[in-house]
């Protein structure tokens, strides 16, 4: 095991300088490819029967089509905004509104004010797949 965890050390930056895909699954490609390009803004590059692809500023994103889905109580996909206020406004015009939970406090607007400065808000997509942003 020690050998394993050293050739490890030694190659730690084997994926550092790759590009990275993030996937989210979907029962709903159909409201799925409108949420992530009409809502969020996100670049359709491609689509077939088993996913969509989309460009999330240089990463790509792989909205994975799959037969079933439980979603997460977690967040799935982040994004980090200079500021989220008028994100969230934007958001609420489409009909989109940050979750509320009853074991933190947040404003109107869903925005949780974390312990170190930073503001969190939570969302969800069609399939019920947690997204959040941070300022």
């Amino acid at each position: 095991m020690l050998l394993l965890f050293q050739s490890f050390k030694k190659q730690t930056n084997m994926l550092a300088d790759k590009e990275l895909k993030a996937f989210v699954p979907t029962v709903k490609p159909g409201e799925a490819k409108l949420f992530y390009q009409d809502i969020l803004g996100l670049q359709l590059l491609s689509q077939d029967d088993y996913a969509l692809e989309f460009n999330a500023n240089g990463v790509l994103l792989r909205v994975i089509i799959v037969p079933e889905l439980k979603p997460h109580p977690f967040t799935a996909l982040g994004w980090n905004v200079g500021d989220m206020v008028p994100i969230i406004q934007a958001l609420n015009k489409k009909g989109i509104f940050c979750e509320k939970y009853n074991f933190l406090e947040q404003d109107d607007l869903g925005i949780w004010t974390a312990p170190g400065g930073a503001k969190v808000a939570w969302f969800k997509d069609p399939d019920g797949n947690v997204l959040s942003l941070t300022e």
